[in-house]
């Protein structure tokens, strides 16, 4: 049996392959937006085995292990890491149309160069070659992300983290540009039992008093102003729904101090706060060039028994079905639009259901001149970084807006050899177009093609970001 990953994956024809081999193999990686560990990266970790790189806080292959019946104690319990990896290994087998499947093995292909599909009966032996080149030096963090022709990686950091490790990558030499991302959402999140703590920390942070709500939006900007400062340009912004409500600004400040004194605020006025503090971030994004992340469709720790036991970001997420998207969203946009504090923004939806209507709404707000794609159609998230879901989501783009201007492909992953996900989608993407390409929908012109993927692949991102790329 030949190779499964080989050469053409996923290229199902002549033009596709061209497209691909020629044009987007070989351009490199631009991470806009990942959930990386900024201290791994300063202190260029060496993992001892494959399952801290590939199983440690990875909520993908979490959800495949426990569908398949795994303990939780292979899964984020106290077995070992070769016993993880031997669960792992069995369940792989059964990911079959699923992601999980093409992503284990362009990883295994493309960092070890293990061609043997993963399975219970030789696990043992991948195990041992894949820990035995992890010893090498090659292997390290900052090894892996060089072998990845990675150009610029954007982590996700809490506004009042210190910036410690960025601050050491800086003085580094190490030739790929690790910026942070503003990622307020505790700070929003008034309802929750995370606020209180984050605003207690934002005073400390500041050394002030938040006791105003013009206060504690002083204080997010002055973090906005110290991310700036280390080189942050991106903000992130994960929301279960999209949020908004016509507001005075005198009744934030009631809000805000309804939930300092530990008293719920409604449903109109948790909208109306968070409404009123991201149209105020936006004005702060807008003032520094930064671009604005916003992914919305999330419903989170669905299992509460679980969450007690194993917190957040454990594989207990899916899909929203939020009510209505288009009139807040548009309202969001047009509201920071009036007030001229719309940034360069990207938008992610979770639910698949909404892209047409996410595709058509961004045309309404593209105003500022000699800016193309101002206002972006993020690529498949989550449980859309898949071929399906990238399909889908290039389509909507395509049909609803300017496919030529797409900023392209993240990673969103916590894992150092998940780089292979760009592979994927270049391959995807190459195909989508290669077909087009074959059943005369668009042209073969060469020179033509080649701008479309490699600004897809590349180059739209480098001129989007405000952020220097040698």
């Amino acid at each position: 049996m030949g190779s499964f990953i080989h050469e053409n994956f996923i290229l199902q024809n002549k033009t596709a392959q061209f497209l691909y081999h020629e044009y987007a193999k070989n351009m490199p990686i631009y991470d806009y937006h990942c959930h990386l560990s900024p201290k791994d990266i300063a202190e260029d970790r060496k993992f001892k085995n494959i399952t801290e790189l590939w199983l440690e806080g990875d909520h993908y292959k979490w959800r495949a292990l426990r569908t398949h019946g795994i303990d939780e104690k292979y899964i984020t319990g106290d077995a070992s890491d070769k016993e993880k990896f031997a669960a792992w290994a069995k369940t792989v087998p059964y990911t079959l149309g699923n992601a999980l499947y093409h992503w284990t093995h362009l990883e295994l292909k493309n960092y070890f160069g293990i061609d043997e599909l993963l399975n219970e009966d030789n696990w043992e032996q991948v195990w041992e070659r894949c820990n035995e080149l992890l010893q090498k030096d090659d292997y390290s963090v900052k090894g892996l992300i060089q072998r990845s022709n990675v150009k610029v990686i954007c982590t996700t950091d809490d506004p009042t983290d210190d910036l410690f490790y960025h601050e050491e990558i800086s003085k580094q030499v190490f030739p790929v540009k690790v910026l942070p991302t503003f990622r307020p959402d505790k700070g929003l999140e008034i309802n929750k039992e995370t606020f209180h703590p984050f605003v207690a920390k934002l005073e400390e942070v500041t050394n002030k008093q938040l006791s105003s709500y013009g206060e504690y939006i002083q204080a997010l900007e002055e973090r906005v102003a110290y991310f700036h400062e280390k080189g942050c340009r991106i903000s992130d912004h994960g929301l279960g729904e999209i949020p908004y409500a016509t507001y005075e600004e005198a009744e934030i400040d009631k809000i805000y101090q309804t939930a300092r004194n530990g008293q719920a605020v409604s449903l109109e006025e948790e909208k109306k706060f968070k409404a009123a503090t991201l149209i105020f971030l936006a004005g702060c994004y807008k003032k520094r060039e930064w671009a604005m992340q916003i992914h919305f469709g999330a419903i989170r720790n669905n299992n509460s028994k679980m969450f007690k036991k194993l917190g957040p970001d454990a594989g207990y997420d899916s899909i929203n079905d939020q009510g209505e998207v288009a009139a807040p969203l548009n309202a969001f946009l047009d509201a920071c639009d009036q007030q001229d504090q719309l940034p360069r923004t990207i938008l992610y939806n979770l639910n698949p259901i909404y892209n047409d209507l996410v595709g058509s709404t961004l045309a309404n707000f593209q105003t500022e001149s000699g800016v193309s794609g101002k206002i972006q159609f993020g690529s498949g998230w989550w449980f859309n970084d898949t071929k399906p879901g990238m399909l889908r989501q290039l389509t909507s783009l395509a049909d609803q807006g300017l496919l030529m201007h797409f900023v392209g492909m993240l990673t969103d992953s916590r894992s150092f050899i998940s780089y292979s996900r760009h592979e994927y989608f270049r391959r995807i993407a190459c195909n989508l177009i290669g077909t087009w390409v074959e059943d005369g929908e668009l042209p073969n012109d060469p020179a033509l093609l080649r701008k479309l993927i490699e600004n897809i692949c590349y180059n739209n991102a480098k001129n989007y970001f405000s952020i220097d790329v040698q």
